[in-house]
């Protein structure tokens, strides 16, 4: 029995998505992992007249979210999802070829893997996209970002020539992705064009750890990838632990960046929530005004670094300029028309 609480709220993400009578909606899950999810999803997708299906695949031992993900190389139930006209995905295809070859197809996705808590809290709106569509046309067409901290981070980016990808917590158009929730904007550097100190300070989000930095861990960046790993106590520790255990020269490749426009979001939701072991950290991955530092693979945004190493690291009180001009400052958002009256 699917819960009716979570099932009106995924109607509305749904109704969101503009789910229309008869299109196929194909939700993919593993094991008994999001099972509630799924059948919420199969109820919603019906009460709106559409003709959902659901893909549930076994999970394999050490899979995944991206590449390690347990669709690989099951090419009935790929086949099946590229037939729908959306896909919700309920265990991490981002940065997968799996993902790739679904989306290409032609059906829209949408990543689903947040508690209910935070769904509901982040449920997204049409003024989140808007804010979200406009910062995307301003980075669309920078050549440049440079970002700075008065804990000492100090970096540069040449821009042009990766994607630019606006997160705003829904799909309707063919072959978009988008996850729910978050409203923030990111794109990358050519592939050798960062370069610079990065100072992750305390307080400051690494993520897939789901934990704060105690105390600053200061990275060197030459041509796009990271030269040194200093400081950081038991972070920094784990931090340079991790992307040696993958004994690959990309882990230490520089992937995305970009900005939190999410007003929605919580930074200590990891720290202080009792549903926290379930999230993701989309909370400070969309903070409004942070600035989105990611380690690893690239193919997402047109770039060719596949390493299973990736490492997002949601900073605060940053300031980000586009072309010398000012975007964040301190962690406050300036232009207008990105801007949250009052924030």
């Amino acid at each position: 029995m699917a819960d009716s609480d979570m099932v009106g709220l995924f109607r509305k993400e749904l109704e969101l998505c503009k789910v229309k009578a008869g299109e196929r909606i194909g939700i993919l899950s593993e094991d008994q992992i999001r099972a509630d999810y799924a059948a919420a999803f199969l109820v919603a997708a019906e009460e709106l007249g559409a003709d959902p299906f659901h893909v549930n695949i076994r999970k394999r031992p050490g899979s995944f979210f991206g590449p390690g993900n347990s669709l690989r190389g099951r090419q009935a139930a790929i086949d099946a999802l590229k037939g729908a006209d959306m896909v919700i995905d309920l265990i991490g295809l981002l940065w997968s070829n799996e993902q790739t070859e679904i989306t290409n197809a032609g059906p829209r996705m949408l990543l689903v893997l947040e508690p209910v808590e935070v769904l509901s809290r982040m449920l997204p709106s049409a003024e989140s996209r808007r804010r979200v569509e406009a910062a995307s046309r301003v980075l669309k067409g920078a050549r440049s970002m440079h970002i700075t901290s008065r804990g000492g981070t100090d970096v540069t980016y040449r821009l042009g020539n990766m994607r630019t990808i606006s997160q705003y917590g829904y799909t309707d158009e063919p072959g978009r992705w988008d996850a729910w929730p978050g409203a923030f904007v990111w794109t990358g550097a050519d592939n050798d064009g960062v370069d610079g100190t990065v100072v992750i300070d305390a307080g400051d989000m690494l993520l897939p750890f789901r934990r704060y930095a105690s105390s600053p861990i200061a990275l060197t960046i030459k041509a796009g990838y990271i030269t040194d790993i200093q400081g950081g106590g038991t972070e920094g520790l784990m931090m340079r632990d991790i992307m040696r255990s993958f004994n690959d020269p990309k882990a230490y490749a520089v992937s995305h960046i970009g900005w939190g426009l999410d007003e929605k979001a919580d930074w200590s939701f990891i720290g202080t929530h009792p549903a926290s072991p379930l999230s993701q950290g989309q909370d400070g991955r969309a903070f409004y005004g942070n600035v989105m530092f990611s380690t690893g693979p690239n193919t997402e945004i047109g770039g060719t670094n596949h390493t299973d190493c990736h490492l997002d690291i949601p900073l605060r009180n940053c300031s980000l300029f586009l072309d010398g001009e000012p975007i964040v400052k301190h962690g406050v958002v300036l232009p207008d028309a990105m801007r949250v009256p009052g924030r």
